[in-house]
């Protein structure tokens, strides 16, 4: 199975865009572990979903069709990845993480272009959403033409709910 995502160079250059699957479910862990530790203590809140997510309940979404997970290597490294889920038309971006030692270089905002591109074209609109504290991901997903649409409480924060319709550009959808 080729795991390589179509025309890469033309978000990076250098690192290895992949699309991952149940394999990559420990490593996925890992990562998504070592990236959440902040987004919880900034939060005040270490009952985040991705900081309890199990191996197996990884594996599980990994392996589901309808969710489409991609990831960066550098130098057999995984320094990023994310989910698409696709729920009718949406696609349900989630788990957007990036090594903390690799946050601030763009990784996160190459990939996520790269998987909105990716996504099945039955995908019309993108959804996300964040920690109200997590400055970074707030900023990031403005920039790449997020547009808040509401909140909702969580504990002692509210959850900001992003939403970007799908632009196609180029030739054909395939």
């Amino acid at each position: 199975m080729d795991r390589e995502l179509g025309n890469p160079g033309a978000l990076m250059t250098s690192p290895s865009l992949l699309r991952l699957g149940p394999v990559d479910a420990g490593e996925v862990l890992t990562l998504q572990r070592a990236a959440y530790v902040p987004e919880a203590r900034e939060h005040e809140n270490l009952d985040l979903p991705p900081l309890l997510e199990t191996f197996e309940q990884a594996k599980e979404v990994l392996g589901d069709p309808a969710c489409f997970a991609w990831g960066i290597r550098e130098s057999g490294r995984l320094v990023a990845s994310v989910r698409i889920v696709v729920d009718g038309g949406a696609g349900l971006v989630g788990r957007l993480i990036v090594a903390p030692d690799k946050q601030g270089h763009g990784l996160g905002s190459s990939l996520l272009l790269a998987a909105e591109a990716a996504a099945p074209p039955s995908v019309t609109v993108f959804r996300l959403f964040t920690g109200e504290r997590s400055a970074g991901p707030l900023r990031m997903y403005r920039k790449l033409g997020y547009v808040e649409t509401h909140r909702t409480p969580e504990k002692h924060y509210e959850l900001v709910h992003f939403e970007k319709p799908r632009v196609r550009t180029g030739g054909p959808v395939r």
